[in-house]
């Protein structure tokens, strides 16, 4: 049997926005790629909404060259002056940068983002932290706050007690501090809104789905019992918890004049009591908000299933729909595609 072969193929025939509907064999051809296969400069000056729905194929000539640079994720053709996509994903523009995001692709860390994690080993004065990413991150004992708040630098009885801090197998939300040139990440948890979870669930979505938001820490109170805390992370974990209200007078001790909301690089968001920052015991969680948090994890599992963008909005809408249709007691999966149908007729 004759190897396949391996020659390129070209675009011969575009949809909307110049949407690759087909391929065909080049053969060694030098043709160029005709105009309606590329997409056309008038739709890269469209505005952000409308840039996120036009996707490029591998193949795909996206822009010209001579008007536009090279990003991520393609490459320029200089037979034909275009910048040509090398994978399949959404168009990007900054300014006159081009790239290409990939639809799926693990975590980019960028300095700044709020994540959660799952401490993986304790090493010398570090903790290992899966994020999602390439490599796992590092957390620093100098990057975290010391129980009771105390401001001093850290000794070695510090070390020797790691594992009462954070030990294998916890999760965490913290703050990335750094990304070094060989993409190791640095982390830290120096706010009283960072620290240990617990009282809740982990979901799981593409990162592509989480969306920067001003705050990435939600409450949905209109769900029973005083409803449910989120906490989005930027590379596609979310946790699911009972709400806790914040005790200002836990914080930092009686006549503190700390902010029930405290502001960050990651955006405002309800703070923890410096006591729970490290405790491993969860709380007695009622019935009622365990159904919740079972109906926000069907929710954001649709989401993921169907690649919608997970927003406050889109959230409290979609729970509201599962309420009514006691999504709970259903069919999870006519669920997900009743939430799908929704958003894309607008409800959501």
């Amino acid at each position: 049997m004759a190897a396949p072969s391996t020659k390129a193929f070209r675009v011969v025939q575009a949809g909307r926005h110049g949407a690759v509907s087909s391929y065909t064999h080049a053969s060694g051809s030098q043709a160029p790629v005709s105009e309606k296969a590329r997409i056309s400069d008038h739709a890269m000056e469209e505005d952000e909404e409308e840039m996120a729905t036009m996707i490029a194929m591998p193949g795909q000539a996206v822009a010209s060259s001579t008007l536009y640079m090279r990003g991520h994720g393609c490459y320029i053709d200089a037979t034909h002056s275009e910048i040509v996509a090398s994978l399949s994903g959404v168009i990007e523009r900054v300014n006159k940068l081009i790239s290409v995001r990939p639809i799926r692709t693990r975590y980019r860390p960028e300095v700044g983002d709020l994540v959660i994690g799952r401490i993986t080993e304790v090493q010398s004065r570090r903790w290992k932290v899966d994020i999602g990413a390439k490599t796992d991150a590092s957390l620093q004992l100098s990057s975290i706050n010391l129980p009771g708040g105390v401001q001093r630098k850290k000794l070695e009885s510090d070390e020797l007690q790691m594992r009462a801090f954070f030990q294998e197998g916890d999760l965490v939300v913290a703050e990335v501090q750094s990304v070094f040139q060989d993409g190791s990440v640095g982390l830290h948890t120096r706010s009283l809104r960072y620290g240990k979870l617990r009282n809740g669930a982990l979901a799981v979505v593409p990162p592509v789905l989480i969306r920067r938001h001003k705050s990435h820490f939600l409450s949905l109170m209109q769900l029973p019992e005083k409803g449910v805390d989120l906490v989005l992370g930027l590379n596609g974990w979310i946790w699911v918890s009972k709400h806790v209200p914040f005790d200002v007078s836990k914080a930092e001790g009686e006549g503190s004049d700390v902010k029930e909301e405290m502001v960050g690089p990651a955006g405002r968001g309800i703070a923890m009591d410096i006591d729970g920052v490290y405790s491993d015991v969860n709380e007695t969680i009622p019935a009622a908000t365990r159904d919740s948090i079972a109906l926000v994890c069907l929710v954001l599992a649709a989401f993921a299933h169907y690649g919608l963008a997970v927003s406050d909005t889109a959230l409290e809408h979609a729970c509201a729909l599962g309420e009514s249709m006691q999504a709970l007691q259903a069919d999870p999966v006519a669920f997900a595609k009743q939430v799908a149908d929704a958003c894309h007729a607008g409800a959501l």
